[in-house]
């Protein structure tokens, strides 16, 4: 190769990686994408070819290590350059205001000037620069010495890898302080595709980012919607500030994300009007909040009121209290879902709490139990965790009478008798789970039929969680493929279920046998995979008989899918009880074949554009419309944003439309859509 086309390359490389870094800013950082996410693709699309023709020019700021490299095989120690300390925290106001007399007592004859800042839940990190370029990021591990996990930081779109340069040039060497989160909205998805996988949902964001960051596999973080914001700066050579509202606005003209909101406060009832408003808008920011950090602003005073030797003298951190209950502790039930999983559920007295009555609460699993010592007949305190899943959070231990019993987990399954057996929970998370072996249990079987015929997988009307328990009590079906030889007379046989009911379901059931690859995929329960992998597994294979055959190593070169998941294919179908199930299944005539790999392959006008549809449609039901899309190339998404191509808008289209004309989103009714797949 010439020296020419070499510099011609490096020159392109460089202009693709500065531009893809201002789009990421603008997208993930500003919440202001600069181009569609086509002409994103494209631009990622011509760096990740550059790179492989020359790997000389990959370097670790490039747009392409985001995605996570090769799994780590331990995390090193790192020591910071000045200690992280923690902070003083009170739920007091009283305590707010002591805490402003004795820094004024520090400081006396002097005006004292403040910062107040919400108080993020997620994961403190020290992130270190040289020359505006990110070298390593650290925990904050014991304040002095942290675990190096540049790698898995890396992966997070709004940490800045290199800094915009200030009219004053970077510092040579700088430390940033920040947290790492989950986002609601992520956390939220993030479990929903986790108990559709058959997983146990993570308890809530902070827990799951901690997790998230401690996993040795960076692409595992890569698909983590995990986010930074920074708050101030550890050691800094070669720039001075006066303030920390300086500090603060210098961080943001480099590109880093900073607090949603702050409060210039000057005094004590200042500080304690907006610890009060931040009570009331925190709710709305993406991310959990569970106090304010109050601060001095001016560096000097800080200086001269110092530290003590855990925490700041000039900070505190006021957390609000969260909404819990007492009540009591029933009994303790154990759900067999169908991927074996035993999970413990507190059945609790009926208590009122954050606007619903809970009377049943996830005790996650075995762990958890004997953790938090819970017993039965316990007096306990709950909070609905992240403000959506109903958590016990302890024992009320002053109510201990002496007469509740320790909780005994069963050593044979509670459905079926039959044996259960520790793993570790999946994908790649440490929590242990105790599962049912035996793959005839009643339990497992209702989940497998109920989750085959569910809306969302082979979309079988009249297949719900009732019928499914009445199939498995009457020993009509041992498998989802017993349900293609039921009879009329068969289904007379179950209660409640009339002559019409019967055509109907069968009905349904003839429809579901031309379904699409992936609900077929999806409806199978394989262990981790969801819709999502599903789709992608039917955009990547022919065929089922295709994905059955592929190796491990195969598997994993499609996208979302990673070591973990690949694993759990390969066993499933190489199980010989899956192999007779798909034979029977084939026998009945489902389709085996994949549509979307078709079309993926010659690359349709709409392939890659994200689609919204709300409102009736004059002859399309909704599903009918989004697998139409998905079979010609394009995504559908449950809501409207600046990423959003065409809205399809039927009757009472309401809210969705609205937006999209706000944004100037391009609309369609059923007749344009339909025209626009035609091409």
């Amino acid at each position: 190769m010439s020296s020419g086309s070499k510099s011609e390359a490096r020159k392109r490389h460089a202009e693709l990686a500065v531009e893809l870094r201002r789009h990421d800013e603008a997208y993930y950082i500003h919440a202001r994408p600069t181009v569609s996410d086509q002409e994103y693709d494209r631009l990622y699309r011509e760096l990740v070819e550059l790179e492989k023709a020359h790997p000389e020019l990959v370097t670790p700021d490039s747009p392409t290590q985001r995605v996570g490299g090769t799994p780590l095989s331990e995390f090193k120690p790192v020591q910071h350059l000045t200690p992280m300390l923690s902070l003083d925290n009170t739920y007091s106001q009283a305590e707010v205001r002591d805490f402003v007399g004795r820094v004024q007592r520090f400081l006396p004859n002097e005006k004292l000037d403040w910062i107040l800042e919400p108080k993020v839940d997620g994961i403190a990190i020290n992130l270190r620069y040289e020359r505006g370029e990110f070298v390593l990021g650290a925990t904050r591990g014991d304040g002095t010495t942290g675990d190096d996990i540049t790698a898995n930081l890396r992966t997070i779109r709004n940490l800045p890898v290199r800094l915009k340069s200030s009219t004053d040039g970077l510092p040579g060497l700088m430390e940033v302080r920040g947290e790492i989160y989950m986002t609601r909205a992520g956390f939220g998805k993030l479990n929903k595709a986790r108990v559709a996988r058959g997983e146990e949902p993570f308890a809530n964001a902070r827990n799951s980012a901690a997790g998230s960051l401690k996993q040795l596999d960076p692409r595992i973080v890569s698909k983590r919607p995990l986010a930074l914001i920074v708050y101030g700066l550890g050691q800094v050579e070669g720039a001075e500030f006066a303030s920390h509202d300086q500090v603060l606005a210098w961080l943001k003209a480099c590109g880093f994300p900073g607090p949603e909101k702050t409060w210039h406060c000057s005094s004590v009832d200042a500080l304690v009007e907006a610890i009060n408003e931040l009570d009331i808008i925190r709710h709305d920011f993406t991310y959990e909040t569970d106090g304010a950090v109050i601060k001095l602003n001016s560096l000097a005073q800080r200086d001269r009121a110092g530290y003590t030797a855990k925490a700041p003298r000039w900070a505190m951190a006021y957390k609000y209290a969260a909404e819990q209950a007492e009540t009591k502790l029933k009994g303790i039930t154990i759900q067999v879902g169908r991927t074996g999983a035993l999970t413990p559920v507190a059945e609790l007295e009926p208590v009122f709490l954050a606007g619903s009555t809970i009377s049943r609460a996830t005790l996650h699993n075995e762990d958890e139990l004997r953790r938090k010592d819970i017993r039965l007949g316990d007096t306990v305190t709950i909070e609905k965790a992240g403000e959506v899943i109903p958590a016990v959070v302890g024992v009320v231990l002053t109510k201990r009478t002496g007469v509740e019993i320790p909780f005994q987990f069963p050593k044979l399954c509670p459905e079926c008798g039959g044996e259960i057996k520790r793993t570790t929970g999946g994908s790649g998370e440490a929590a242990a789970v105790w599962r049912c072996l035996n793959p005839d249990c009643p339990a497992q079987l209702r989940g497998r039929i109920g989750h085959w015929c569910a809306r969302g997988a082979m979309d079988i009307e009249g297949g719900g969680e009732v019928l499914a328990i009445q199939l498995v009590n009457h020993k009509l079906v041992h498998d989802v493929a017993d349900l293609y030889s039921l009879t009329m007379d068969q289904l007379l046989t179950v209660e409640r279920m009339g002559q019409k009911s019967a055509q109907n379901f069968l009905n349904a059931l003839e429809a579901s046998k031309s379904r699409e690859l992936w609900r077929l995929i999806f409806g199978l329960g394989i262990l981790h995979v969801g819709a999502g992998v599903a789709k992608s597994l039917a955009r990547a294979y022919a065929s089922l008989d295709e994905i059955a055959a592929a190796s491990v190593e195969q598997l994993t070169e499609t996208e979302d899918i990673g070591d973990v998941i690949a694993e759990s294919v390969c066993q499933w179908f190489g199980n010989p009880r899956n192999q007779a199930l798909i034979q029977r299944l084939r026998a009945a005539g489902l389709n085996f074949k994949s549509s979307t790999f078709q079309v993926r392959a010659t690359k349709g006008a709409i392939s890659g554009k994200t689609f919204v549809l709300t409102g009736t449609l004059p002859n399309l039901k909704r599903e009918e419309a989004a697998a139409k899309i998905e079979a010609a190339g394009g995504k559908v998404s449950g809501s409207v944003s600046k990423k959003t191509d065409y809205v399809v808008a039927g009757e009472e289209a309401g809210s969705k439309l609205a937006k999209a004309q706000e944004l100037g989103v391009a609309t369609l009714d059923e007749q344009g859509l339909l025209k626009l797949l035609e091409g």
